[in-house]
């Protein structure tokens, strides 16, 4: 096996996930998104930064939050049915380099996100947006299993999730 070798970026100590971090697509799991600072100090931006579940991006290698540019932001929005922040919480997503990504008049490499490939959004009832999506898609098709294709809910939910749409169904 081939010894990894070592992107230029590197030298340059971010705060951030960057494109030298990342090898080859990887599946993380967003933990929370949060208004931050700039933590480079170089400007008084606020940016959409994204924490992880996930402490390693390899054995022995820290995890870095990223920042969702707009792009990627609407992606998010996408793939959670909500333009909030507040409700990017608990999504796996992949996160992979595009080398053509403008930045001003220069194509650079950059980070995007995709939906995690094989991978159920996890529904916690906290997701409010999610949570009403599962109770009309159920309502709707009076079936626990045309939800459950979409996403992953303990069994403790399910039953809570059955529980209150047989309460939206008495007059």
């Amino acid at each position: 096996m081939a010894e990894p070798k070592t992107h230029f970026r590197k030298a340059f100590d971010s705060p951030y996930l960057s494109s030298a971090d990342i090898t080859e697509p990887v599946v993380l799991t967003v933990q929370y998104v949060r208004l931050e600072p700039d933590r480079t100090k170089k400007t008084k931006d606020l940016f959409n930064t994204a924490h992880f579940a996930e402490k390693e991006i390899r054995p022995g290698e820290a995890l870095k939050p990223m920042i969702l540019n707009a792009s990627n932001s609407k992606m998010m929005k996408k793939l959670t049915d909500s333009a909030f922040i507040d409700d990017w919480n608990n999504v796996q997503i992949t996160v992979y380099v595009d080398p053509n990504v403008r930045f001003g008049k220069e194509t650079v490499e950059g980070l995007r996100i995709s939906p995690a490939k094989h991978e159920k959004k996890t529904l916690f009832p906290t997701n409010e947006t999610m949570w009403k999506a599962a109770k009309a898609a159920y309502l709707r098709d009076g079936n626990l299993e045309k939800v459950l294709e979409r996403v992953l809910i303990s069994e403790d939910h399910q039953k809570q999730l059955i529980a209150e749409c047989q309460q939206n169904d008495i007059p």
